[in-house]
């Protein structure tokens, strides 16, 4: 269906001008090119063609609109033609000459003359008619060459179909000429643009954007060129057709087409590390009563556990769990962890489940940073649907892949009270309340199964029974969220039916991604799977508000897995599994899945989770679409590169699709069911309905498949490979086969994978631009985003096509629409991002393009699949050896181009792998066979252009019955034309080469192959970056097919890299693809083509980049002239190098001379060499074939620092800094006679950051004249969030420091600052309470709010944009928020007057800055001056585990380069003091060994890696520098995993000896050796000479005395000095008024100081430390200093390569030896916890529940006790005495409990030690949250008491006690954020009422009773001080209370109770009692007198 306009003359015109025509339909709109200098009339004569996808409605309007073109301004209006389709719709064609109007709707007098063609779908091709609409004038004219681009026009969006015979006609030749014209080319049609996109980027801009001048110059450029290629109409230059011509912002710029993107290794299935980290942090609303819950976490199979906590609701665990694992990317994130809450568990009985939850690993690690970090679990019960939740656990989860890194956001004291709703665990997105939901799996049938048993036994059954079955018992299971389900087996069926639904009941939205469906052989010793399918739940389902619930199908999956042939021990077993890729079809099944969301209050509903197998309805033949018969053409254009491993044995190939086509192991009996479908008779019908496919006609010509090619034996290229002789003819193979038509699904997804394409096409060249620092990246960006939106368009208009398709399914209309509405909206999203793109915006912008392309690459999956994928093998003496496999939708044919697959009727490059593990490492690395292939898949009743894109210039070969049917598929072509060609590979140099000998270097050589000839560069010994410089030249290489497809899509050239090695094979170094640059004989040779640019292209060895390759490839036609056309190629001019040819001048790179200077400072950590240790090392340096070499070391061991230290060499070097060569370190050791061996080597690759650039003349001065006043404000503190501020209101909660002690501090600062308005305090305490922890636990804080700011800063402007984007249109939006973001911006600039006093508070404790990275990454690893250069040796390992940079390091070379031009300016030269021995190396100190005192403080441990089995360790520090080795082993902390040390160690070394400090953790074990945990590695050398002055940070304020002493021996002032001296800084010059000048800067800032004694003294020291603080404002000069810091160092351990096993924070002070002395060392040891008593006195109780009926008065009653405790169950429990018999629910105690207890104030926790168990060899420290439990028990003599209610106070904030008991409510406990918070540390003494709750039957809280108790806290001391007694004990002993003697009320009113007794309760008992006596009475009677009676009976008395 299609749209045609030809657009003929515009006349009337007026004036004289350049005319541009632009014609618009459905959106889409096409520009003309333009016609200069137009007088009255403007000759178009162009067609432009739009693809139509749904039929043409009669009112749609088609408006063309002419303009004057103006290369400066917007183009102007002259007139705008619209026409309404009716009467084209019903005629089909119309020829119209009209007026055009003017902007208000008048006629001008300017007439246009058009005329208009509409073809209406037809479902079919051949009723086209082309041929009169190709004799169009146009076509005609093209003789003369005149107008070659419109002809493109034409043709190139209507490609298909013609019925001539191919190459017959002139005219078909030419269509074909143009048809193929560029692939890129034809796709810029497609998507709407004209040939001229620049004009239509650069002009027809909306007119806000005319801001954006300073754009325009380049999109003019292109114009210019545009304008040429018009004129001479490529006769001249027949490039300007192709796409280089359009510079234009949409077309590439960056020649990325030459770097064909080929991967060749699969990633899929190979295992990797990883690792699963879960700390369980507290539990909270758990429900039940009085329990003691245990956590139970499984990941996977593994299960671990937590101690177990007795009797409470929210027990607090803070336990860390690791697991490691080794497995797949799938099987890893498919594994599902489960955390469960248990109950009781001990080792007799497993416990009960109070309720769990699960997620799958996936989830996890697609969370930012792989990690979910103090988040809230909600638990839930499996067995019962319809309770609510059951509780919530706090834990953070975090999965670790090598490689990845997880910041762990910083562990300060937890003090923050959560809000554990906005805290959940789920991904963003997913709602809080998950309600349960049934996944109802329904599988109907599967068909195409592979036999599962050996034939052997089938045979003999037949022989015996005579009974044929089919080889497989199948079963299908399916597995999701933990779960597995199974349906029944179905004995011996190839085609099994089964009709059953497996039901999954799980919450909804799941947090498990995939679903995995199997079918699975049933066999008595075990079951294998025959193929699997994951369905992703995000592909069939949409969480957005117009989305919809996961549903599937009913639709066919295809699986994929090992081939079909049965052996017993299958090694591609794995791929059935669903691990790795595929490599034949194993069958398809019919399934579908619906979810429906269970309303659990319904009573009837079934509540268990079991998984439920039912019976399912089964579904119509139909319901998947309508039988097709599709037919597959693929012809085998080349093969080549095939591996010689294969043998000589004849190789032939076959394409399979589903069990078509396979011969060897597909079906035994072919499937006539399918084919039945289709047709609805029998199988004679169905022949015929094969047969009446209607260009056969109903001649016998039975189209019989043949899919595979004729055996042949393969001819040798060189060492490596064969290739086939398929020169002129090519092999073919058809095949017919019947599959459901489900096109459209396939057409959608190919149209957005186009889309898709082309961004990423796009994208990747505006990176190419960025990198290789093209101008105006930016424009093409733009360009980017209005093809994607131009694209997106397109969808919407192509797939809005309804069709009323029987067989669509719930998914297909439901994606439909979500791809609809997400495409809609990217494309406005692009057109308004593409608005925002400025140079300065590029980044952000291009991240954002990034995520568009994710997602719609994330659209284009179809989850449904229909015609199962083309398999082609490539098989050797019947054994299937190397295969690929083809996407169907990729080759699928439509009539509308977008639609049709990316490579159908294209030729394209295959590369044959190895199958599943084969194709692992080394062995899947070489090619297996390059291919050549043509494919082409479509209806069979489509089938008439199959041929169309093969390239042009053959016959078809057919077999004997079709030989004169035209459409018969030929089995062969042959090739009549072909074309001769030279090609000339400048292969100049490589870099970064893979290291492949044990020296670590290799002797590379490039070896390059192209068609079926290979040729090899020289081998270059011992280097990784070889400059060949070599020039290899083809000749003969004879080419098939057209010319000019040959030079817009010439063939690939692949080039492999080699290290020739003197015995045995050159071992394989890496590999890259090229295309050549082609030129025609009649072109000339001549820019912009030629000569050609050297290119880097980037080697891959398997998947991981192996270095770049340098060169430039050419293909030159070889006319009739023969070669003397081409350009000459001179001599070799080198004659050392014998017959090998340079690389030509004009693609040789430009050189100029650079001069290298190399700074020489020393080698560190050499390792052995051959087990001789290095002594007289030696470093030799290359660069392009110079070099220069260093002093020698005399003796490594003493000295290993040069003694020359500047040396220079002079060298030519390209003038494109990007193709400067790389620069080679090697160090030798000279050995005794002479001998060198090679100690390692490093390759600087770019030389880039060493390049000094003279400063500008202009530039240096302006900083040198007048003064620029630094104003020094005191540095706002950020305002801490609201918690703070809340604790604020006595005591600092950031220091924890008890409130007397602050106050008096904040008045002395208030003084000090000259009083800000005194506040009546309370108390005054002193300054010698704060000590470094205050100050570090601030800092903390600092860090974690600064932390905050930045994110809610950039999540802030991510919303900006987002809204921005969102209403692009809508200005007002941007205003507004514009208006907010500088409000918001003053708010942090200056805080409001009503906090001032609280900044006064906040600045008392002085910071420290806490790095949450090792400071190098901060300070660029001080390599400000001196650089580390790894050395390398051995080779690199091939497997991905050891491949390890790590393990080939040999040592560090330590110094640096500068490079630069050779003339220097003089001025740099005549500076003062310049020492030319130095060169541009001045003022470096001197590199002579020096002592220095270094301090090493190590503060804290976090999230150690368990060492023991418990899941613990027992760390200890480990140090060592040098010889020094101190291990404080005796301090080790027992069963910790964050401990904190807090411990300075001093050490004193000799630079350079002892330079690299290592500081370990180690795990102390009390049998066997201890453990690494992990160590982290610091040069302190760097650091040292680092002029950030890393040797000792610069605090924030100076003072002598006290918490913050001044640590360095060296004065603020001294330190100024020096540096301003080093820096030939003038200054400090300190004047008058605290003001000091240094340079130009001025600072100010106080000037006095207080000593311990309060006098105040004069100083300069502060004004010294603030122009330190600010050193990088001081010019030339400047740079940042390190500050007063604490670092923070990832632990890695060897065993463990990349995965982080903790955290260390500490940092390192250094001090030379020959200054004065430091003070002491700051004691960081651990705070010491403070010991307090708690008493607590429980009063009274009221309204208890009762619990007991009373034995005689049956009234309700209840024995209450209080029991109480603080830290523990077991620690230290106290109960009351038990008030016996209360009827009211009240008790009397007055009873005191004492808990004393230790405290840590900094962090609010209780610290307790205590043995773990009996066997602990020692005491474990724990912390725990200061929470007091009191619960209320009903107590019983002979069963267990009865625990009634409790409640949980956490001492520092709980609610304040009622003052009566009516006043106590359930409010005390449920809604604490409104309540007043009281903590007892503050208040000291608090009493009153508070509630004793628990949950009913119904898990609803209720209030059980209520308790008076007062708390009173006294420190130790105080405690001491006033005594008082346990219970009611002396001293201060309590009252007794006064209790109504209930206990025997019978007494006083016995016949009440009587009267009771025996009427109420024990009637009938009393009754049954006497019935009973008087039976006994009976039988004892009998019994007595018995005897007697039978005596007098016997002797008749």
């Amino acid at each position: 269906m299609a749209l045609m306009l030809q657009l003929r003359t515009v006349s009337g015109l007026r004036g004289r001008a350049d005319r541009i025509a632009k014609a618009a339909f459905r959106g889409l709109s096409f520009y003309t090119r333009v016609l200069e200098n137009c007088e009255d009339e403007a000759r178009f004569d162009e067609t432009f063609r739009w693809p139509v996808a749904s039929n043409i409605d009669g009112n749609e309007i088609l408006e063309i609109q002419v303009f004057n073109y103006s290369k400066v301004f917007t183009n102007r209006l002259i007139g705008t033609f619209r026409m309404v389709l009716q009467q084209v719709v019903e005629e089909g064609q119309v020829e119209v000459t009209d007026t055009l109007i003017d902007d208000n709707n008048s006629a001008i007098q300017t007439s246009i003359s058009i005329e208009i063609r509409y073809h209406a779908l037809d479902g079919t091709v051949g009723t086209w008619n082309d041929k009169e609409f190709l004799e169009t004038p146009s076509v005609h004219s093209e003789g003369d060459g005149r107008y070659p681009l419109e002809t493109d026009s034409l043709l190139s969006g209507h490609r298909r179909g013609s019925d001539i015979a191919p190459g017959k006609s002139n005219q078909q030749s030419a269509e074909r000429s143009f048809r193929s014209k560029g692939k890129e080319k034809t796709k810029e049609h497609k998507a709407g643009k004209g040939v001229f996109s620049a004009m239509k980027l650069g002009k027809a801009r909306p007119s806000k954007d005319d801001h954006r001048k300073q754009d325009e110059p380049a999109v003019l450029e292109t114009e210019d060129l545009d304008r040429k290629a018009m004129r001479y109409g490529g006769g001249l230059e027949p490039d300007t057709i192709s796409l280089a011509s359009v510079t234009a912002v949409t077309t590439n710029v960056s020649n990325k087409r030459s770097k064909p993107d080929i991967k060749m290794e699969p990633s899929a299935g190979r295992p990797m590390d990883y690792q699963v980290s879960i700390t369980i942090i507290e539990a909270r609303q758990l429900v039940g009563l009085n329990m003691d819950p245990v956590v139970c976490v499984e990941v996977g199979e593994e299960k671990k556990y937590t101690s177990m906590k007795e009797s409470t609701n929210c027990p607090y665990y803070n336990e860390y769990f690791v697991f490691d694992f080794h497995v797949p990317p799938d099987v890893m994130f498919d594994k599902i962890i489960k955390l469960s809450v248990i109950h009781s568990k001990n080792l007799l009985r497993s416990g009960t489940l109070v309720g769990s939850f699960k997620m799958d690993v996936g989830t996890v690690y697609t969370q930012p940073e792989h990690q979910f970090y103090h988040k809230w679990a909600i638990l839930s019960d499996p067995e019962d649907l319809t309770a609510g939740l059951k509780g919530y656990l706090k834990c953070d989860i975090a999965v670790v892949g090598k490689g990845d890194n997880i910041k762990t956001p910083h562990k300060a004291n937890e003090t923050e009270e959560e809000d554990i709703e906005g805290n959940l665990l789920l991904p963003d997105g997913v709602p809080a309340e998950r309600q349960w939901a049934r996944f109802y799996i329904k599988i109907y049938r599967a068909e195409g199964l592979p036999r599962m048993n050996t034939s052997i036994m089938a045979n003999v059954k037949k022989a015996l029974i005579g009974e044929n079955k089919d080889l497989v018992d199948p079963y299908v299971q399916v597995v999701f969220a933990g779960q597995k389900g199974k349906t029944s087996v179905q004995k011996s069926s190839y085609e099994p039916l089964w009709n059953e639904q497996i039901v999954f009941t799980e919450m909804f939205p799941p947090l498990c991604k995939r679903i995995k469906i199997q079918i699975r052989d049933s066999d008595k010793v075990n079951d294998v799977a025959i193929g699997t399918h994951f369905i992703d739940l995000r592909k069939i389902s949409n969480e957005g508000d117009k989305g919809f619930l996961p549903t599937f199908g009913p639709a066919w999956v295809n699986m994929y897995g090992s081939t079909r042939n049965y052996t017993l021990m299958d090694e591609h077993q794995e791929l059935n599994e669903g691990l790795g890729e595929g490599v034949s079809f194993r069958a398809r099944l019919l399934m579908g899945l619906a979810v429906e969301i269970l309303d659990t209050t319904n009573p009837e509903i079934n509540s268990s989770t079991e998984v439920q197998v039912e019976q399912a309805a089964s579904v119509a033949d139909n319901c998947t679409g309508k039988m097709e018969e599709f037919f597959l053409f693929g012809a085998f254009l080349e093969a080549t590169m095939i591996d010689r491993k294969i043998g000589d044995k004849p190789i032939n190939f076959e394409v399979t699709i589903g069990n078509y086509g396979n011969q060897i192991d597909g079906m035994s009996k072919p499937i006539l069911r399918r084919k039945k479908e289709g047709g609805d008779g029998d199988e004679e019908e169905s022949e015929l309905l094969q047969n009446s496919s209607e260009d056969e006609g109903d001649e016998s010509g039975e189209l019989v498949s043949v899919s595979s090619t004729q055996p042949m034996k393969p001819l040798v290229t060189d060492r490596n490979y064969f290739h086939l002789p398929y020169f002129e003819k090519k092999p073919c193979i058809y095949i017919k086969s019947w599959w459901q038509d489900q096109r459209r699904r396939l057409y959608n997804a190919n149209i957005m994978d186009k889309i898709a394409d082309k961004l990423e096409e796009g994208l990747n060249d505006v990176q190419e631009m960025i990198k290789t620092e093209k101008p105006h990246p930016e424009r093409r960006l733009r360009g980017v985003l209005e093809e994607l939106s131009s694209g997106c368009l397109r969808f919407v208009t192509l797939a809005d096509k309804d069709q009323h398709h029987s067989s669509r399914t719930r998914l297909d209309r439901e994606r439909l629409k979500s791809c609809m509405r997400e495409l809609e909206n990217m494309g406005q999203q692009a057109t308004t991002l593409r608005s925002q793109v400025k140079r300065n915006t590029m980044k952000d912008k291009l991240k954002l393009v990034q995520n568009f392309l994710q997602k719609l690459r994330f659209l284009a999956d179809e989850p449904q699949h229909t015609i199962p994928d083309i398999f082609i093998w490539m098989m050797s003496n019947n054994k299937r050896i190397a295969y690929a496999r083809v996407p169907s939708k990729d080759i699928l044919y439509s009539i509308v181009d977008e639609e049709t697959g990316k490579d159908c009727a294209k030729v394209k490059t295959i590369f044959l792998k190895l199958p599943g593990k084969r194709g692992f490492g080394p062995a899947g690395w070489t090619v297996q066979a390059k291919m050549e292939m043509y494919l082409w898949l479509g209806l069979n009743k489509q089938r008439k252009d199959f041929l169309s894109g093969l390239p042009c210039g053959f016959e078809e070969k057919k077999t004997a019955r079709g030989q004169n049917m035209p459409s018969f598929p030929p089995i062969s072509l042959l090739y009549t034309k072909k074309q001769v060609f030279q090609l000339r590979a400048h292969m100049y140099q490589a870099r970064s080469l893979f290291a492949a000998d044990s020296s670590g270097l290799s002797d590379p050589f490039a070896r390059v192959f192209f068609i079926s000839q290979s040729q090899c560069t020289e081998v270059l010994n011992e280097t990784l970056c070889p400059t060949w410089d070599q020039l290899l030249v083809f000749d003969n290489v004879e080419l098939y097919g057209e010319v000019h497809e040959m030079r817009d899509d010439p063939p690939i050239i692949v080039i492999e890299i080699y290290d020739q090695d003197t015995v045995g094979k050159a071992d394989f170094m890496g590999r890259t693809f090229a295309k050549p640059v082609v030129k025609m004989s009649d072109e000339h040779y001549s820019p912009p083509r030629f000569p050609p640019q050297l290119e880097y292209y980037q080697i891959y060895r398997g998947n991981a980049t192996a270095g770049d390759l340098l060169a430039a490839f050419e293909l030159l036609q070889i006319g009739p002239g023969g070669k003397s056309d081409l350009p000459p190629i001179d001599g070799p001019t080198d004659m050392d190098r014998g017959p090998i040819l340079p690389v030509p001048l004009g693609i040789r790179p430009v050189l100029s001379k650079y001069r290298v200077e190399i700074l020489f400072w020393g080698l560190r950590d050499l390792k052995r060499v051959n087990l001789a240790q290095v002594d007289r090392p030696r470093v030799d340096i290359e660069c392009a074939g110079r070099g220069v070499q260093s002093a020698l070391i005399q003796n490594y061991k003493k000295n290993p620092n040069f003694s020359t230290l500047v040396k220079w060499f002079e060298v030519d070097l390209p003038e494109n800094e990007l193709l400067h060569p790389p620069l080679n370190i090697r160090v030798v050791d000279c050995r005794a006679f002479g001998r060198y061996t090679l100690v390692g080597s490093h390759a600087v690759s770019s030389l880039r950051k060493f390049i000094y650039r003279p400063p500008d003349k202009k530039a240096q001065h302006w900083n040198m004249t007048g003064e620029i006043v630094v104003n020094m404000e005191p540095e706002i503190p950020i305002k801490k969030m609201e918690t703070m501020v809340k604790l604020e209101a006595n005591s600092d909660a950031v220091v924890k420091v008890d409130v007397t002690e602050e106050e008096k501090e904040k008045k002395k600062k208030k003084k000090k600052g000259g009083g800000a308005g005194e506040e009546a305090e309370e108390e005054e305490p002193d300054e010698s309470m704060l000590d470094w922890w205050s100050k570090y636990f601030a800092s903390i804080e600092t860090m974690k709010e600064q932390l905050r700011q930045h994110e809610a800063a950039a999540a802030e402007a991510e919303e900006k944009e987002d809204m921005e984007m969102a209403e692009g249109s809508k200005g007002q939006v941007k205003n507004k928020e514009k208006s907010k973001a500088p409000k918001d911006d003053k708010k942090k600039k200056q805080q409001p007057a009503p906090e001032l006093p609280e900044k006064n508070k906040k600045q008392k404790i002085d910071e420290l800055k806490v790095f949450n990275k090792e400071l190098e990454t901060e300070f660029d690893n001080f390599e400000d001056w001196l650089h580390t250069f790894n050395l390398l040796r051995g080779k690199i390992g091939d497997n991905d585990d050891n491949a390890t940079e790590e393990e080939r390091i040999v040592g560090r070379f330590k110094g640096s380069i500068c490079v630069y031009k050779v003339p220097l300016p003089d001025d740099i030269t005549k500076e003062a003091g310049y020492d030319p021995n130095f060169g541009m190396f001045q003022g470096i100190p001197s590199n002579d060994p020096i002592n220095v005192l270094v301090r090493v403080y190590v503060v804290r441990a976090t999230d150690l890696h368990p060492a023991d089995i418990n899941g613990k360790a027992d760390p200890y520090i480990a140090i060592k520098l040098g010889k020094t080795d101190i291990k404080d082993k005796e301090n080790y902390i027992s069963k910790q995993l964050n401990p904190v040390f807090g411990k300075s160690f001093d050490i004193e070394a000799t630079f350079p000896v002892e330079s690299m400090l290592t500081v370990a953790v180690y795990d102390w074990d009390l049998v066997g050796t201890d453990d690494l945990i992990g160590e982290t590695k610091i040069d302190l050398e760097n650091r040292y000479y680092s002029k950030h002055r890393a040797t000792c940070g610069i605090s924030q304020t100076y003072s002598i005395h006290g918490y913050n002493t001044w640590r360095d021996p060296m004065k603020p002032s001294q330190i100024l000095s020096k540096l301003c001296k080093e820096g030939k800084v003038d200054g400090p010059h300190f004047g008058p008024g605290g003001r000091v000048k240094v340079a130009n800067r001025v600072f100010t800032g106080p000037t006095e100081i207080e000593d311990e004694n309060g006098q105040k003294k004069q100083t300069d020291e502060h004004l010294a430390l603030t122009v330190l603080r600010h050193w990088e404002d001081i010019p030339r000069a400047g740079c940042r200093l390190v500050p007063e810091h604490v670092e923070t160092r990832p632990l890695l351990n060897p065993d463990k390569p990349g995965i982080e096993q903790g955290r260390l924070e500490m940092w390192v002070d250094m001090f030379p030896m020959d200054m004065p002395a430091p003070g002491p060392a700051i004691d960081i040891s651990p705070r010491k916890p403070k010991k307090y008593e708690l008493r607590v006195i429980v009063w009274n109780t009221d309204e208890v529940i009762l619990e007991d009926d009373d034995y005689f008065t049956g009234e309700k009653s209840s024995d209450i006790f209080v029991r109480g405790w603080l830290k523990g169950q077991q620690e230290d429990k106290q109960d009351t005495d038990v008030h016996y018999h209360s009827l009211t629910g009240e008790g009397n105690f007055n009873w005191r409990y004492i808990f004393p207890f230790d405290y840590l104030m900094a962090e609010e926790k209780i610290v307790i030690s205590k043995k773990e168990s009996m066997f602990s060899w020692d005491e474990t420290e724990y912390k725990i949250p200061a929470r007091l439990t009191l619960q209320v028990w009903d107590a019983d003599h002979f069963s267990a008491d009865d625990f009634l209610g409790a409640i949980e106070l956490d001492l520092n904030r709980f609610p304040r006690g009622a003052k009566t008991s009516k006043q106590c409510t359930l409010e005390m406990v449920t809604n604490e954020a409104e309540l007043p918070m009281v903590s007892i540390f503050k208040q000291k003494r608090v009493k009153g009422w508070w509630p004793f709750v628990a949950r009913d039957e119904n898990d609803e809280l209720e209030v059980t009773g209520k308790v008076e108790a007062e708390l009173h806290l006294l420190t130790a001391e105080e405690a001491e001080k006033s005594p008082a007694g346990l219970a009611r004990n002396e001293p201060d002993p309590l009252e007794k209370p006064n209790r109504p003697d209930t206990s025997f009320i019978w007494f006083l009113n016995p016949l009440k109770s009587i009267k009771y007794l025996i009427c109420t309760r024990y009637k009938w008992l009393i009754i049954k009692i006497v019935l009973a006596l008087l039976l006994l009475i009976m039988v004892a009677l009998f019994l007595y007198s018995m005897p007697g009676y039978m005596v007098k009976k016997l002797l008749g008395a």
